[in-house]
């Protein structure tokens, strides 16, 4: 539960000097979402960090905030009632996942999702586009997780088809075939309820050339478009809704694509899409993105929950982020602690800190490690029949390389193993 403070930021920028309040001004904005707003009530004269209030018939976010994700409209491990009393304003739903199963129809029936989770405070559903996508490929979410090859591990691909109408994709529940477009992503989310919604579109992963990815982001924004004239169509008041960036690794696309929603009705803007194949070139994009996109609309960073990225993208301006990385650790034991690298928080001297603790656990487990390891290096000496001390540890490479592959060809001992990631820094993408 305690996790759910550490992911509060307006108290990080309580002390900066108030530099008025700049209210979302856009006719569009104002007619089609009255009863929403965003005032910016901070900035930072140092970074483009700021504070504001994000407003929304079920209550009031205090932004830099953190979304955490009920993806199937539950906290595992954690109620409603612990995220409030841990300070938590506001949570995500996946629609994706709810519109297989329960399905839209009886969310709706029982009252949408407040009623649904008894949340009843504001909420957030993404649009779907990026789970088909990254569990119909696996190469997104992989370059996110640093999982193994996909193919290697059974994994099925789900998504049939993509085109100009939206995605079809075979169920991971019961193996149906569905299809969702821009259209039915919106009927869904307006089913689903939650206040805050987002555009169908295609995540597409670091690695396709410029001419698709250029493709698929104007395709996204054709898409974006249906979205938002649905939305029109079926406007209540009660939902205001997102565009998403998108645009890969490239400047030029991250600018059209930015301009792009910049210039149409959306509420709030959220950057999406492949940030690169490492956290340096994720900050590098998040920033140069930010700087591109309209400082009256709440802005978002999907998919993005790593803490260094976090205070990153609070330093760019960013107003709330969402990922599935705090719960899912404290559901499997681990806790997030203050950490030696943030300059204003020194390594303590006392020994029984959770950073020393922690870090005298992992030194025991490579000694008995090591143990093993070598245990079992005596065990295949004697069976080969070598009857010698076993060597230091600075002599083992060179006993490995002269004993274990003297039958191995050259190409065998330079293959690496393919079933098994070797990224020490997996690519971060919304």
């Amino acid at each position: 539960q305690s996790i759910c403070k550490g992911y509060s930021f307006s108290n990080y920028l309580r002390n900066v000097p108030r530099q008025g309040i700049t209210r979302a001004t856009a006719t569009a904005t104002d007619s089609d979402y009255p009863n929403f707003s965003f005032d910016v009530t901070h900035t930072d004269s140092t970074s483009y960090a700021r504070t504001g209030i994000l407003r929304t018939p079920h209550g009031d976010v205090e932004t830099p905030n953190f979304v955490f994700c009920a993806t199937k409209a539950a906290m595992k491990s954690i109620t409603p009632n612990h995220l409030r009393e841990e300070g938590s304003q506001i949570c995500l739903s996946n629609t994706y996942h709810l519109m297989l199963t329960p399905g839209p129809e009886i969310i709706e029936k029982m009252g949408g999702l407040q009623k649904f989770t008894s949340w009843n405070g504001p909420m957030l559903t993404d649009s779907g586009g990026y789970q088909i996508f990254s569990m119909g490929f696996g190469s997104v979410s992989n370059e996110i997780k640093g999982k193994r090859d996909a193919g290697s591990m059974g994994w099925n691909q789900s998504l049939i088809s993509i085109d100009e109408n939206g995605a079809s994709f075979r169920s991971y529940v019961d193996g149906l075939v569905y299809d969702l477009t821009p259209e039915k992503s919106i009927e869904i989310q307006r089913k689903l309820g939650a206040d805050l919604i987002v555009v169908l579109d295609e995540c597409t992963p670091f690695n396709v050339d410029k001419h698709y990815t250029a493709y698929s982001t104007r395709r996204s924004h054709r898409w974006a478009l249906r979205s938002l004239e649905e939305f029109k169509r079926t406007a209540s008041g009660k939902q205001a809704l997102y565009g998403i960036i998108q645009g890969g690794v490239y400047e030029d696309l991250r600018i059209e694509s930015a301009n792009f929603i910049n210039d149409h009705g959306f509420f709030g803007t959220a950057i999406g899409g492949s940030l690169g194949d490492t956290r340096r070139t994720m900050h590098d994009i998040v920033a140069f993105t930010r700087r591109h996109v309209r400082n009256d609309r709440p802005v978002h960073l999907l998919g993005i929950g790593g803490v260094r990225d976090i205070f990153h993208g609070v330093r760019q301006g960013i107003d709330t982020f969402d990922c599935v990385h705090p719960s899912r650790l404290g559901r499997h034991g681990g806790a997030l602690v203050p950490a030696a690298h943030w300059a204003e928080e020194p390594l303590p001297e006392q020994a029984s800190t959770p950073m020393t603790v922690a870090r005298e656990r992992r030194q025991e487990k490579m000694r008995i490690k090591e143990a093993e390891r070598r245990a079992s290096a005596r065990q295949a000496l004697s069976k080969m029949g070598i009857d010698e001390p076993l060597p230091s540890q600075e002599q083992d490479g060179a006993l490995f390389q002269s004993v274990f592959l003297s039958d191995m060809t050259p190409a065998d001992a330079e293959q690496p193993n393919s079933s098994t990631s070797t990224s020490d820094d997996p690519s971060p993408v919304a």
